[in-house]
């Protein structure tokens, strides 16, 4: 059956001279709105990692310097103006040898005092005697009370004690005046110096500083990676960094309990047994030692994020670019890195910058991926 159209004419409906057009242009709108494109999905740039466990007992070596095991600061026990400093820095010193000097003057007038003192006690401890001893003869004849002859007993003893008392200032007085000459009391080679020549120091200011011949360190910056992973007894060789030939073995014997501030590195010393004559102090050295056969994960801190209160990474999906979050096990950490003891493996990529502007499933592009 056809269907038959009626046609409709616009001077049956007045005003359809405008609505025809108007509903043209809808149409029209409406087929351009339906050819723009979707705007593409934002890509954010980022920097990642992949992982790579280090590999099983690995030999790191760190480079360090040669100091004593003992360095003594030399000081003053009484302040004064420093006269004269013999030694300087580089000086092999002999225990008892004399180094510095302060200004005497005001130590030798306390000396001249307390022997005046001295004799001005002695002078009334002989008239003290001397009474005492009239005295005693008198009481026996009943010449004086007995009163009198305590008295003068009492004035005996007490000069006896005047007399003691100024015997200890001349002494006191002697031993600061010997204090103004500072002499080593150890033997070693001089590392540091300290005040000048017409300088006022105080008591306990270091003058120089010796270190101590014999036993000697190798102390490295070791990072805390690196002290994490190195087993309970390691077996340290020390080389000269001038001579690789020259080398002795070595023992941990003290590990700083915290990190540098600047460096985020720890100071381990190294006892050297037996080194050779090579290995002076201030020489730099070489240390090598193997880690433990443990593989370990590390990452930059920057990569950290927080998820629900527990700590997480980007993972970067090779394949498709994206990123999603991965909650991981933290272990120890050191200035810049952090130890991951699960959830990781080797191959994942790890955004390590960016991360505060990311979101489940977007996309990225890559400035650099490190190994």
């Amino acid at each position: 059956m056809s269907a038959y159209v009626v046609p409709i004419r616009s001077d049956h409906f007045p005003g359809s001279r405008v609505i025809v057009p108007l509903l043209a242009a809808l149409a029209l709108l409406s087929g351009c709105q339906r050819e723009v494109e979707m705007p593409a999905p934002e890509i954010r740039p980022v920097r990642a990692l992949t992982i790579q466990k280090r590999a099983a007992g690995s030999t790191v070596a760190i480079t360090g310097n040669v100091q004593a095991q003992n360095e003594v600061n030399q000081s003053f026990r009484i302040d004064g103006r420093l006269i004269e400093r013999l030694v300087d820095v580089g000086d092999t010193v002999k225990s008892g040898q004399l180094i510095a000097r302060l200004d005497p003057q005001n130590e030798e007038s306390g000396v001249q005092a307390a022997r005046a003192q001295l004799s001005a006690a002695q002078a009334r401890l002989v008239e003290a005697r001397s009474n005492y001893e009239r005295m005693r003869e008198l009481v026996v004849e009943d010449a004086v009370s007995r009163s009198q002859y305590d008295q003068a007993e009492a004035l005996r003893r007490t000069a006896e004690s005047q007399v003691e008392a100024a015997q200890s200032q001349v002494s006191l007085a002697q031993n600061r005046l010997s204090y103004t000459r500072l002499f080593s009391n150890v033997a070693g080679v001089v590392t540091v110096r300290g005040p000048e020549p017409g300088e006022v120091v105080s008591p306990g200011r270091m003058i120089v500083q010796v270190a101590r011949e014999g036993a000697r360190d190798a102390v490295f910056d070791v990072p805390v990676q690196v002290k994490n992973s190195a087993p309970r007894y390691p077996d340290i060789r020390v080389a000269l960094a001038s001579d690789p030939s020259v080398t002795a073995a070595g023992k941990v014997r003290e590990v700083a309990p915290r990190a540098d501030p600047v460096t985020g590195t720890f100071a381990v010393r190294v006892r050297l047994i037996d080194p050779p004559a090579a290995m002076r102090l201030g020489a730099t050295v070489t240390g090598r030692m193997t880690l433990d056969a443990t593989p370990a994960i590390e990452i930059p801190t920057t990569a950290l994020v927080r998820n629900n209160g527990k700590t997480a990474v980007w993972i970067v999906d090779p394949a498709t670019k994206t990123v999603s979050l991965r909650e991981i096990g933290v272990g120890s950490s050191g200035a810049s890195t952090v130890q991951v003891t699960s959830g990781l493996a080797d191959g994942d990529v790890v955004v390590t910058a960016g991360v505060q502007a990311l979101r489940p499933g977007q996309k990225v592009s890559l400035l650099g991926t490190a190994k």
